[in-house]
Protein backbone atom coordinates (compact mmCIF):
# COMPACT_ATOMS: atom_id res chain seq x y z
CA UNK A 1 0.00 0.00 0.00
CA UNK A 2 1.24 3.61 -0.85
CA UNK A 3 1.50 5.64 2.12
CA UNK A 4 0.18 8.87 1.89
CA UNK A 5 2.99 12.05 1.83
CA UNK A 6 3.71 13.80 5.14
CA UNK A 7 2.02 16.79 5.67
CA UNK A 8 2.53 19.59 3.13
CA UNK A 9 5.80 21.88 3.03
CA UNK A 10 4.43 25.32 2.43
CA UNK A 11 3.54 27.41 5.11
CA UNK A 12 3.30 30.99 6.94
CA UNK A 13 5.80 31.65 8.79
CA UNK A 14 4.01 32.50 11.37
CA UNK A 15 4.48 31.94 14.93
CA UNK A 16 3.27 27.50 15.36
CA UNK A 17 2.31 27.91 18.84
CA UNK A 18 -1.42 28.76 18.81
CA UNK A 19 -2.40 25.08 18.04
CA UNK A 20 -1.38 21.80 20.31
CA UNK A 21 -4.48 20.79 22.25
CA UNK A 22 -6.86 22.16 19.85
CA UNK A 23 -4.48 24.93 21.54
CA UNK A 24 -0.71 24.95 21.27
CA UNK A 25 2.29 23.90 20.66
CA UNK A 26 5.22 25.01 18.62
CA UNK A 27 6.34 22.59 15.77
CA UNK A 28 9.91 22.88 16.06
CA UNK A 29 11.27 19.50 15.06
CA UNK A 30 15.18 18.26 14.15
CA UNK A 31 17.20 15.54 13.21
CA UNK A 32 18.43 13.02 15.65
CA UNK A 33 21.69 11.12 15.44
CA UNK A 34 20.30 7.97 13.08
CA UNK A 35 21.79 5.82 15.88
CA UNK A 36 19.87 7.63 18.58
CA UNK A 37 22.67 6.78 21.07
CA UNK A 38 22.34 9.96 22.65
CA UNK A 39 18.87 9.49 23.41
CA UNK A 40 18.96 5.58 24.37
CA UNK A 41 17.96 5.90 28.17
CA UNK A 42 14.76 8.25 27.54
CA UNK A 43 11.14 7.14 28.68
CA UNK A 44 9.73 8.31 25.48
CA UNK A 45 8.90 5.26 22.36
CA UNK A 46 10.17 5.59 19.23
CA UNK A 47 7.41 5.14 16.30
CA UNK A 48 8.00 4.80 12.49
CA UNK A 49 6.11 6.46 10.12
CA UNK A 50 3.70 4.07 9.12
CA UNK A 51 2.06 4.06 12.66
CA UNK A 52 1.93 7.82 13.01
CA UNK A 53 0.01 8.04 9.04
CA UNK A 54 -2.32 5.16 10.68
CA UNK A 55 -3.03 7.25 14.31
CA UNK A 56 -3.78 10.52 12.34
CA UNK A 57 -5.60 8.83 9.89
CA UNK A 58 -3.05 9.73 6.89
CA UNK A 59 -1.97 13.10 8.31
CA UNK A 60 -5.75 14.14 7.41
CA UNK A 61 -6.58 17.76 7.36
CA UNK A 62 -10.37 17.05 9.69
CA UNK A 63 -7.31 15.79 12.21
CA UNK A 64 -5.44 19.03 11.75
CA UNK A 65 -4.87 21.47 15.12
CA UNK A 66 -2.52 23.87 13.49
CA UNK A 67 0.18 25.04 11.55
CA UNK A 68 3.05 27.15 11.84
CA UNK A 69 7.09 28.10 10.48
CA UNK A 70 7.95 24.50 11.34
CA UNK A 71 5.18 22.06 10.25
CA UNK A 72 1.98 20.84 11.11
CA UNK A 73 0.36 19.38 14.24
CA UNK A 74 -2.16 16.73 13.85
CA UNK A 75 -4.63 14.95 16.32
CA UNK A 76 -3.91 11.11 16.46
CA UNK A 77 -4.94 8.23 18.03
CA UNK A 78 -2.53 5.36 19.00
CA UNK A 79 -3.45 1.66 18.75
CA UNK A 80 -4.14 1.07 22.55
CA UNK A 81 -6.38 3.97 22.48
CA UNK A 82 -4.15 6.98 23.70
CA UNK A 83 -5.15 10.41 21.96
CA UNK A 84 -1.87 12.22 21.21
CA UNK A 85 -0.73 14.97 19.15
CA UNK A 86 1.95 14.63 16.75
CA UNK A 87 3.93 17.89 15.18
CA UNK A 88 5.61 17.11 12.14
CA UNK A 89 8.73 19.23 10.98
CA UNK A 90 8.99 21.23 7.58
CA UNK A 91 12.10 19.74 5.59
CA UNK A 92 14.71 22.30 5.22
CA UNK A 93 14.20 24.34 8.47
CA UNK A 94 17.65 24.57 10.03
CA UNK A 95 16.00 26.31 13.14
CA UNK A 96 13.23 23.88 13.16
CA UNK A 97 15.66 21.25 12.97
CA UNK A 98 17.84 22.68 15.91
CA UNK A 99 14.80 22.80 18.26
CA UNK A 100 13.58 19.38 17.70
CA UNK A 101 16.93 18.12 19.32
CA UNK A 102 16.42 20.54 21.92
CA UNK A 103 12.70 19.23 22.66
CA UNK A 104 13.68 15.83 22.89
CA UNK A 105 16.31 16.49 25.36
CA UNK A 106 14.17 18.41 27.31
CA UNK A 107 11.08 17.17 27.55
CA UNK A 108 12.40 13.54 27.77
CA UNK A 109 13.78 14.66 31.01
CA UNK A 110 10.97 16.80 33.19
CA UNK A 111 7.93 15.10 34.92
CA UNK A 112 5.53 17.44 36.00
CA UNK A 113 2.03 17.39 36.99
CA UNK A 114 2.09 20.95 34.82
CA UNK A 115 4.38 19.95 32.18
CA UNK A 116 2.93 18.61 28.81
CA UNK A 117 4.56 14.99 28.69
CA UNK A 118 6.49 14.04 25.44
CA UNK A 119 5.69 10.18 24.41
CA UNK A 120 8.09 9.29 21.52
CA UNK A 121 9.25 10.60 18.68
CA UNK A 122 9.80 9.63 14.57
CA UNK A 123 12.85 9.11 12.47
CA UNK A 124 12.38 7.53 9.54
CA UNK A 125 14.18 8.66 6.23
CA UNK A 126 13.53 12.80 6.02
CA UNK A 127 10.67 12.98 8.23
CA UNK A 128 11.28 14.08 12.30
CA UNK A 129 8.38 14.08 14.32
CA UNK A 130 7.37 14.17 18.24
CA UNK A 131 4.44 12.84 19.36
CA UNK A 132 2.90 14.69 22.53
CA UNK A 133 0.09 13.80 24.64
CA UNK A 134 -2.96 15.48 23.78
CA UNK A 135 -4.43 17.89 25.77
CA UNK A 136 -8.38 18.51 25.80
CA UNK A 137 -9.42 22.18 26.11
CA UNK A 138 -7.12 24.22 23.92
CA UNK A 139 -5.04 27.17 25.09
CA UNK A 140 -4.97 30.10 27.56
CA UNK A 141 -4.88 32.39 24.72
CA UNK A 142 -7.85 30.84 23.16
CA UNK A 143 -10.30 31.25 26.34
CA UNK A 144 -8.93 34.89 27.06
CA UNK A 145 -8.75 35.97 23.41
CA UNK A 146 -10.96 33.74 21.46
CA UNK A 147 -13.91 35.38 19.94
CA UNK A 148 -17.45 34.19 20.77
CA UNK A 149 -16.62 32.53 24.41
CA UNK A 150 -17.97 32.61 27.85
CA UNK A 151 -15.95 34.59 30.05
CA UNK A 152 -13.15 32.68 31.84
CA UNK A 153 -14.17 32.36 35.40
CA UNK A 154 -11.94 34.05 38.29
CA UNK A 155 -11.34 30.76 39.71
CA UNK A 156 -10.13 29.48 36.71
CA UNK A 157 -7.78 32.13 36.00
CA UNK A 158 -6.36 31.47 39.67
CA UNK A 159 -5.96 27.63 39.18
CA UNK A 160 -4.25 28.36 35.71
CA UNK A 161 -1.42 30.97 37.27
CA UNK A 162 -1.00 28.26 40.07
CA UNK A 163 -0.61 25.35 37.80
CA UNK A 164 1.87 27.03 35.41
CA UNK A 165 3.76 29.04 37.92
CA UNK A 166 4.28 25.27 39.68
CA UNK A 167 5.61 23.87 36.64
CA UNK A 168 7.70 26.99 35.86
CA UNK A 169 8.80 26.53 39.43
CA UNK A 170 9.72 22.77 38.49
CA UNK A 171 12.00 23.85 35.70
CA UNK A 172 14.01 26.48 37.16
CA UNK A 173 14.62 24.68 40.65
CA UNK A 174 14.06 21.34 40.50
CA UNK A 175 15.39 19.67 37.35
CA UNK A 176 19.03 19.12 36.97
CA UNK A 177 20.32 20.76 34.64
CA UNK A 178 18.23 23.57 35.48
CA UNK A 179 15.77 24.71 32.36
CA UNK A 180 15.15 28.51 31.12
CA UNK A 181 11.60 28.04 28.89
CA UNK A 182 12.46 30.86 26.84
CA UNK A 183 9.02 31.51 25.35
CA UNK A 184 6.19 31.74 28.19
CA UNK A 185 3.24 33.15 26.96
CA UNK A 186 -0.87 32.42 27.09
CA UNK A 187 -0.40 30.42 23.55
CA UNK A 188 1.66 27.88 25.75
CA UNK A 189 -0.60 27.09 28.28
CA UNK A 190 -2.49 24.04 27.74
CA UNK A 191 -5.62 23.43 29.80
CA UNK A 192 -7.81 20.15 30.36
CA UNK A 193 -11.11 19.76 31.13
CA UNK A 194 -10.80 21.38 34.59
CA UNK A 195 -8.89 24.33 33.63
CA UNK A 196 -5.94 22.80 35.16
CA UNK A 197 -2.46 24.87 32.93
CA UNK A 198 0.14 22.90 31.29
CA UNK A 199 3.34 24.04 30.33
CA UNK A 200 4.25 24.00 26.58
CA UNK A 201 6.82 23.78 24.17
CA UNK A 202 9.98 23.54 24.90
CA UNK A 203 11.73 23.97 21.56
CA UNK A 204 13.55 27.43 22.58
CA UNK A 205 14.50 26.15 26.12
CA UNK A 206 17.53 26.25 27.26
CA UNK A 207 19.79 23.98 30.06
CA UNK A 208 21.89 26.04 32.52
CA UNK A 209 24.43 24.63 34.70
CA UNK A 210 23.32 25.07 38.47
CA UNK A 211 25.67 28.76 39.44
CA UNK A 212 24.42 30.19 35.85
CA UNK A 213 23.79 33.94 36.18
CA UNK A 214 23.23 33.85 32.81
CA UNK A 215 23.61 32.43 29.59
CA UNK A 216 24.05 34.77 26.06
CA UNK A 217 22.26 33.48 23.40
CA UNK A 218 20.80 34.83 20.09
CA UNK A 219 17.06 36.35 21.27
CA UNK A 220 14.00 33.89 20.35
CA UNK A 221 10.33 34.22 22.03
CA UNK A 222 7.42 36.08 21.75
CA UNK A 223 7.25 39.80 20.83
CA UNK A 224 4.97 41.24 23.95
CA UNK A 225 6.50 38.78 26.68
CA UNK A 226 10.38 39.99 26.16
CA UNK A 227 12.29 40.89 29.42
CA UNK A 228 13.90 44.00 28.39
CA UNK A 229 17.62 42.96 29.36
CA UNK A 230 17.04 39.80 27.64
CA UNK A 231 15.54 41.73 24.14
CA UNK A 232 18.69 44.07 24.44
CA UNK A 233 21.44 42.34 25.15
CA UNK A 234 20.68 38.15 24.33
CA UNK A 235 21.55 37.70 28.02
CA UNK A 236 19.22 34.92 29.53
CA UNK A 237 18.23 33.90 32.74
CA UNK A 238 15.22 32.50 35.07
CA UNK A 239 14.52 35.81 35.65
CA UNK A 240 13.80 36.47 31.83
CA UNK A 241 10.86 33.65 32.51
CA UNK A 242 9.81 35.37 35.43
CA UNK A 243 9.26 38.62 33.45
CA UNK A 244 7.08 36.57 30.69
CA UNK A 245 5.45 35.37 33.45
CA UNK A 246 4.50 38.28 34.91
CA UNK A 247 3.14 39.50 31.55
CA UNK A 248 0.93 36.54 31.46
CA UNK A 249 -0.45 36.96 34.90
CA UNK A 250 -1.41 40.49 33.51
CA UNK A 251 -3.30 39.08 30.58
CA UNK A 252 -4.92 36.73 32.85
CA UNK A 253 -6.35 39.64 35.38
CA UNK A 254 -7.19 42.38 32.64
CA UNK A 255 -8.26 39.99 29.89
CA UNK A 256 -6.09 42.05 27.36
CA UNK A 257 -3.16 40.87 25.03
CA UNK A 258 0.30 41.94 25.80
CA UNK A 259 0.67 44.37 22.80
CA UNK A 260 -2.11 46.31 21.15
CA UNK A 261 -2.47 44.24 17.54
CA UNK A 262 -3.86 47.74 15.98
CA UNK A 263 -0.06 49.10 17.09
CA UNK A 264 2.81 49.01 14.51
CA UNK A 265 5.28 50.14 17.66
CA UNK A 266 5.51 49.49 21.64
CA UNK A 267 3.65 52.44 22.65
CA UNK A 268 0.60 50.80 23.51
CA UNK A 269 2.07 47.78 25.22
CA UNK A 270 0.08 45.94 28.47
CA UNK A 271 2.84 46.17 30.63
CA UNK A 272 3.59 50.23 30.53
CA UNK A 273 -0.22 50.69 30.88
CA UNK A 274 -0.99 48.68 33.71
CA UNK A 275 2.40 49.60 35.69
CA UNK A 276 0.40 52.92 37.25
CA UNK A 277 -2.64 50.61 38.07
CA UNK A 278 -0.89 48.27 39.84
CA UNK A 279 0.57 50.36 41.83
CA UNK A 280 -2.32 52.29 43.26
CA UNK A 281 -4.61 49.49 43.38
CA UNK A 282 -1.74 47.72 45.61
CA UNK A 283 -1.81 50.67 47.71
CA UNK A 284 -5.16 51.12 48.09
CA UNK A 285 -7.05 47.94 47.58
CA UNK A 286 -9.08 48.75 44.57
CA UNK A 287 -8.30 46.56 41.56
CA UNK A 288 -11.70 47.71 39.50
CA UNK A 289 -9.76 49.66 36.74
CA UNK A 290 -7.29 46.91 36.61
CA UNK A 291 -9.79 43.80 36.12
CA UNK A 292 -11.29 42.67 32.97
CA UNK A 293 -14.50 44.11 32.61
CA UNK A 294 -16.06 41.23 31.66
CA UNK A 295 -15.48 39.76 35.35
CA UNK A 296 -18.09 42.49 36.18
CA UNK A 297 -16.40 42.19 39.59
CA UNK A 298 -16.68 38.81 40.01
CA UNK A 299 -13.69 38.05 41.90
CA UNK A 300 -11.38 37.70 45.16
CA UNK A 301 -10.20 40.61 46.16
CA UNK A 302 -7.69 38.60 48.46
CA UNK A 303 -6.57 36.48 45.02
CA UNK A 304 -6.38 39.20 43.53
CA UNK A 305 -4.22 41.50 45.86
CA UNK A 306 -2.12 37.85 45.44
CA UNK A 307 -2.02 37.81 41.77
CA UNK A 308 -1.35 41.61 41.40
CA UNK A 309 1.19 41.83 43.76
CA UNK A 310 3.22 38.73 41.96
CA UNK A 311 2.87 40.61 38.32
CA UNK A 312 4.25 43.60 40.26
CA UNK A 313 7.72 42.21 41.02
CA UNK A 314 7.46 39.94 37.71
CA UNK A 315 7.85 42.67 35.14
CA UNK A 316 10.39 45.09 37.34
CA UNK A 317 12.61 46.51 34.57
CA UNK A 318 15.64 44.95 36.96
CA UNK A 319 16.18 40.98 36.31
CA UNK A 320 17.64 41.02 40.13
CA UNK A 321 14.68 42.51 42.08
CA UNK A 322 12.02 39.95 40.36
CA UNK A 323 11.17 36.88 42.29
CA UNK A 324 12.39 33.45 42.29
CA UNK A 325 9.37 31.31 40.90
CA UNK A 326 8.83 29.07 44.04
CA UNK A 327 8.26 32.57 46.06
CA UNK A 328 5.24 33.16 43.13
CA UNK A 329 4.20 29.87 44.28
CA UNK A 330 3.80 30.73 47.90
CA UNK A 331 2.11 33.75 47.11
CA UNK A 332 -0.22 32.89 45.08
CA UNK A 333 -0.97 29.77 47.26
CA UNK A 334 -1.28 32.51 50.31
CA UNK A 335 1.78 30.54 52.39
CA UNK A 336 3.96 33.50 52.67
CA UNK A 337 3.46 37.51 53.00
CA UNK A 338 3.09 39.62 50.44
CA UNK A 339 5.41 42.16 51.64
CA UNK A 340 7.95 39.52 51.52
CA UNK A 341 7.09 39.35 47.88
CA UNK A 342 7.53 42.65 47.29
CA UNK A 343 10.08 44.16 49.79
CA UNK A 344 12.48 41.15 49.74
CA UNK A 345 14.47 41.77 46.49
CA UNK A 346 14.76 45.51 47.13
CA UNK A 347 15.87 45.29 50.58
CA UNK A 348 18.54 42.39 49.19
CA UNK A 349 19.64 44.72 46.30
CA UNK A 350 20.15 47.98 48.61
CA UNK A 351 21.79 46.37 51.33
CA UNK A 352 24.16 44.05 49.75
CA UNK A 353 25.24 46.96 47.55
CA UNK A 354 25.72 50.30 49.43
CA UNK A 355 26.46 52.19 46.15
CA UNK A 356 23.81 54.31 44.99
CA UNK A 357 25.39 53.88 41.39
CA UNK A 358 25.11 49.93 41.44
CA UNK A 359 21.64 50.63 42.66
CA UNK A 360 20.23 53.27 39.94
CA UNK A 361 22.45 50.82 37.37
CA UNK A 362 20.57 48.08 38.67
CA UNK A 363 16.84 50.34 37.62
CA UNK A 364 15.74 50.05 34.18
CA UNK A 365 13.17 52.85 33.15
CA UNK A 366 10.30 52.50 31.20
CA UNK A 367 11.85 54.98 28.09
CA UNK A 368 14.72 52.56 27.92
CA UNK A 369 12.79 49.90 27.96
CA UNK A 370 10.35 51.08 25.10
CA UNK A 371 13.56 52.13 23.18
CA UNK A 372 15.09 48.55 23.17
CA UNK A 373 11.65 47.23 22.49
CA UNK A 374 11.39 49.44 19.39
CA UNK A 375 15.25 48.51 18.00
CA UNK A 376 14.10 44.25 18.86
CA UNK A 377 10.59 45.24 16.76
CA UNK A 378 13.03 46.79 13.89
CA UNK A 379 15.20 43.54 14.01
CA UNK A 380 12.12 41.24 13.65
CA UNK A 381 10.81 42.90 10.91
CA UNK A 382 14.05 43.36 8.81
CA UNK A 383 15.59 40.10 9.36
CA UNK A 384 14.78 37.65 6.62
CA UNK A 385 16.10 34.77 8.08
CA UNK A 386 13.41 34.52 10.56
CA UNK A 387 15.67 34.60 13.52
CA UNK A 388 13.23 36.16 15.84
CA UNK A 389 9.85 35.11 15.86
CA UNK A 390 7.05 38.04 15.99
CA UNK A 391 3.80 37.74 17.57
CA UNK A 392 1.59 39.99 15.63
CA UNK A 393 -1.95 38.62 16.77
Amino acid sequence: MKLPPPPGQSMPSSDFSTVFSGGALNANASPLSPNMGAFGGLNTSSFNYEELVAATNGFSQANLLGQGGFGYVHKGVLPNGKVVAVKSLKSGSGQGEREFQAEVEIISRVHHRHLVSLVGYCITDGQRMLVYEFVSNNTLEYHLHGNDLPTMEWGSRMRIALGSAKGLAYLHEDCHPRIIHRDIKAANILLDDNFEAMVADFGLAKLTTDNFTHVSTRVMGTFGYLAPEYASSGKLSDKSDVFSFGVMLLELITGKRPVDPTSRLMEDSLVDWARPLLSKALDDGNYDDLADPRLEGNFDRNEMARIAACTSTSIRHSARRRPKMSQVVRALEGSSSLDDLIDGPKAMSQTSRGSSSVTESSMYDTGAYNADMMKFRKMILMDESKEYTSDDQ
